[in-house]
């Protein structure tokens, strides 16, 4: 299979079987669904936080024409400072279950926030699939995991957004197809990249510190303070293990090599 239909195929499951599986979760009953999610959100966060350090900023580092790593490094602070402003502005937000700071006082009666949650889902998942056409343009493997990292943290994700679109009005099937629809920019974007950094290869090293950053930001920002809510010992360890578990991806990249 070559490249460009393996950054497709990818994009695909980053996105649109992302949101196939979220919907699943919707068929579980309340109480079996409270007691999964959690081990989805810890695998999610160390699957991103392994493809970030473990794979990613390797990759950036070691690529050929990056001469100072401390470029790279500031990207990545870049990165995680314009990540906090676009939450601010409501554009990068991520609900991990039925309601959430950003959503709070919402009713059902109003289909307004279901559709600025689309909006902020789409713009969301372009960015995505630059991100993982990036990893692939630099080594398969890495495309894989950062692919990989990406639908464990989107599975969650969509999870909270079903509930929030079923709250604002959408039915379950209007609530799927435009979130199976906006899931679909993850391939836009990444065709996109595909052309565009394929150009101009010497940019793509800087794409990954971005990645990273992305990662790191939704690991620690969106999905951590989740996890505090339960701090008796028994949670913590199944945590703990989830997590080590999400972060064993990211080690079975190869050493960074320098890119193409």
């Amino acid at each position: 299979m070559g490249l460009f239909s393996l950054i497709i195929l990818f994009s695909l499951l980053g996105g649109v079987l992302s949101v196939i599986a979220a919907a699943s979760f919707l068929l579980l009953s309340d109480k079996t669904r409270a007691r999964v999610l959690p081990h989805f959100v810890s695998f999610a966060i160390g699957a991103l936080l392994g493809a970030a350090f473990l794979a990613l900023l390797p990759h950036a580092i070691g690529a050929s024409g990056v001469n100072d790593p401390h470029r790279i490094t500031q990207t990545v602070l870049i990165g995680l400072l314009a990540f906090f402003l676009l939450e601010k502005m409501v554009l990068w937000r991520h609900c991990h279950s039925g309601v959430c700071d950003a959503h709070e006082g919402e009713t059902h009666q109003h289909e307004a926030p279901g559709i600025l949650i689309l909006i902020g889902d789409a713009m969301h998942n372009l960015v995505d699939g630059v991100l993982i056409a990036a990893a692939f343009l630099t080594d398969v493997q890495l495309g894989i995991v950062t692919a990989l990292a990406v639908a464990a943290h989107e599975i969650p994700q969509e999870v909270g957004d079903f509930a929030i679109l079923l709250h604002s009005g959408f039915s379950r099937a209007r609530a799927l197809l435009f979130n199976v629809l906006a899931s679909l920019t993850t391939v836009v974007g990444a065709v996109f990249a595909y052309y565009a950094l394929g150009e101009t290869g010497q940019v793509v090293p800087y794409v990954l510190a971005v990645a990273a950053a992305s990662f790191i930001y939704i690991a620690v920002a969106d999905l951590i303070p989740g996890l505090h809510r339960r701090v008796n010992f028994g949670a913590t360890v199944a945590q703990f293990g989830w997590i080590a578990a999400g972060e064993g991806d990211g080690k079975r990249v190869p050493q960074a090599r320098h890119a193409q």
